[in-house]
């Protein structure tokens, strides 16, 4: 239950049009859709495949999420709107992340073992996004909205564009987590 209730939280914080917690449990598709995919998530490692993938088609039907029973996604995941999202079985989706409508974390071509991408800490992935391979969105990274990404994006750096480059890199000395610096002792 605590880790309900955290999630909530965050995606309250962080979303202006979410006025109570009650509303994002009860309302909110990406949050339907991430609590779904713990449940599948759990079945999926117990080795319970016909249940998680059920699971997974009942909350891709009632949100128009689709995750993958197998894929890891961690604490405080943001999912805004969410309808069209695909995150595929080897993707790996780290704490704090933000991923708008229509992304797919996809494969590029059918193989064995690892084909997803994974979604460092506090990455923000924009709307209509494809990241697509195993391939790494670094920590406090940016997808633009509509990006292709085929190939890594540094931490802090920011992709845009079909095939996505980098268009902006963050100074080194400013560091790549903001949350860090905002949890951070006052010098007072």
């Amino acid at each position: 239950m605590k880790g309900i209730l955290r999630d909530a939280r965050s995606i309250k914080e962080r979303d202006p049009a979410m006025p109570s917690i009650a509303q994002v449990i009860l309302l909110y598709p990406g949050f339907t859709a991430v609590l779904a995919h713990r449940l599948a998530n759990a079945a999926w490692k117990k080795g319970h495949r016909f249940a998680a993938l059920l699971v997974a088609r009942i909350a891709r039907d009632l949100t128009g999420i689709d995750i993958h029973p197998g894929a890891i996604i961690g604490c405080r995941v943001f999912i805004d709107h969410g309808m069209g999202t695909v995150i595929g079985e080897t993707a790996v989706v780290e704490d704090d992340v933000v991923i708008m409508h229509g992304v797919t974390l996809g494969n590029r071509r059918p193989a064995s073992g690892k084909r997803h991408p994974t979604i460092r800490r506090g990455a923000f992935i924009g709307a209509g996004a494809l990241v697509l391979g195993d391939v790494e969105i670094g920590e406090e990274a940016m997808v633009g909205a509509g990006a292709v990404v085929l190939s890594d994006v540094p931490p802090g750096a920011t992709a845009t564009g079909n095939p996505a480059r980098i268009t902006k890199r963050r100074a080194r000395d400013e560091g790549y987590h903001r949350r860090d610096r905002e949890h951070a002792p006052s010098a007072d």
